[in-house]
């Protein structure tokens, strides 16, 4: 081949190969880059949230109305916010919970897991939502023998358990490292209730818990107490996928919004308000009567409750309340029976005899049923039974007045939480002078709802601790 037949076919094929390269360049239309899907989006398509929870008082139970805890609620919220259904896998210890978050079909794990350093070089945490302190709670009878703790210097010599990988483990060994002569073990089979258990029955001498944690525990072990906080304020988070930056942006959104529109404190209010009335007295007595006096009048209770449709549980803590189950309990003020009702109010629900404990039971409860009718309509969910059980013991008109004051305030007139805050103002001239039904005794109707409901979660954890002896392991 001669040197210009070569340069020709040269020319032929890189042009060949120029055009070809050209037409498929033009055939192609590229569209949008190419994204990978969010782990927020994902969440969105299978239309379900699994999380893991831990059954504990503070996060997920099977109570007598079926699901609940602070947790529970708040992820049924976040569930609802995205649209998708929530999918639980309950752990019994934070050990449990940690390992079960390693699953790669769990999106949240959610066991009141505090922010520490250490853990945050192992998970990916998201937003805050609740504030605590760790407190060292030991055995009340210690505070008759002088060993009582006071400060960390205390815990020399004393028997001291906490769970497998908590940050009460992480708060020991840190001060172990300081010097500290602290005599702790720690249990990967316990949860932190079973250790409470322990604690108050003096199987050992104290553990560490968190503030909200001995709190809602301190009326299901009356024989705990607290010494002292071991630490400052802490932040208890939930546990993402490593990378779920775009879930963790919107739950921090929606927890904002959530939190202004005073959700959280509305929550917070509905597990945590009754722990201010704690009385160690007080609750040592309902026990002994929970076991002398109730079987007496559970069968009526319940009876009442299928009649009128309100959980026999509430109204027996009502007739606690009232009597203390005593049928022939009678006032200074002339109320009579277990549900303490006036000769009028007796007369006009058709109750004869007040001493008769069906006909003050059904009475009582009867007188409740109404009181739930009068609630404005635009009280919604558990507020409105709160409402009624406020109105039982001052009168609606004083509930009208309260609402009103609320409003007045700028608080939401229709919700117990802020309803509380303006009742106890109904004993003060300067606020009750301008309303309708005047002077009351706000302050005692706030303590009645809350005592009340005291009672009925003491009763149902003694239940439902009764329930889980009674049924045989499968």
């Amino acid at each position: 081949m001669n040197k210009i037949s070569y340069l020709l076919l040269s020319s032929f094929f890189a042009s060949s190969l120029f055009i070809f390269g050209w037409l498929s360049h033009s055939a192609y239309t590229p569209g949008k880059k190419i994204k990978k899907i969010s782990y927020l989006e994902k969440i969105k398509r299978k239309k379900v949230l699994s999380v893991v929870l831990l059954n504990g008082p503070t996060t997920y139970y099977i109570g007598v109305d079926g699901e609940q805890g602070f947790e529970y609620d708040l992820l049924k919220e976040y569930a609802k916010h995205l649209g998708v259904k929530l999918k639980i896998k309950t752990a019994h210890t934070i050990a449990e919970a940690l390992e079960l978050s390693k699953d790669s079909d769990i999106d949240i794990t959610s066991a009141s897991l505090t922010k520490t350093p250490l853990r945050e070089k192992k998970y990916y945490f998201g937003p805050s939502y609740f504030e605590i302190q760790e407190q060292v709670v030991c055995h009340r009878d210690m505070l008759n023998k002088n060993i009582f703790p006071r400060d960390i210097e205390d815990l020399a010599g004393l028997n001291i358990l906490v769970g497998d990988q908590t940050s009460y483990k992480e708060t020991i060994i840190s001060l172990k490292n300081d010097g500290f002569d602290i005599n702790a073990t720690y249990t990967k089979d316990l949860s932190t209730e079973e250790i409470l258990e322990k604690v108050s029955k003096h199987q050992i001498d104290c553990t560490i818990v968190d503030s909200n944690i001995y709190a809602l525990n301190l009326r299901y072990y009356p024989e705990i107490a607290m010494a002292f906080s071991i630490s400052g304020r802490e932040q208890l988070a939930w546990i993402l996928p490593a990378g779920a930056t775009y879930l963790k942006e919107d739950m921090y959104t929606w927890l904002n919004f959530y939190n202004q529109q005073g959700k959280i404190a509305q929550l917070k209010d509905h597990y945590y308000s009754y722990v201010l009335f704690f009385d160690y007295y007080n609750i040592k007595v309902f026990y002994k009567r929970i076991k002398s006096r109730l079987s007496k009048y559970k069968k009526i209770f319940q009876e009442a409750a299928t009649k009128f449709g309100i959980p026999w549980t509430l109204i027996a803590a009502i007739s606690y309340q009232e009597s203390h189950w005593n049928a022939k309990a009678k006032s200074f003020t002339g109320v009579r029976g277990l549900m303490m009702l006036t000769r009028h109010t007796a007369k006009l629900l058709g109750v004869k005899n007040r001493l008769n404990p069906k006909e003050s039971i059904v009475g009582g409860t009867r007188h409740i049923k109404q009181m739930l009718k009068l609630v404005d309509d635009k009280v919604k969910g558990e507020n409105r039974l709160k409402f009624a059980l406020a109105a039982y013991d001052i009168g609606m008109g004083h509930i009208r007045d309260a609402q009103i004051l609320a409003k007045e305030t700028g608080l939401n007139e229709n919700i117990w939480s802020d309803l509380k805050v303006v009742l106890p103002l109904l004993s003060q001239k300067k606020y009750y002078r301008g309303l309708k039904y005047g002077y009351s005794r706000g302050n005692e109707a706030v303590k009645y709802v809350e005592s009340i409901y005291n009672y009925r979660d003491i009763l149902e954890n003694q239940l439902l601790s009764q329930s889980k002896l009674t049924t045989p392991h499968q």
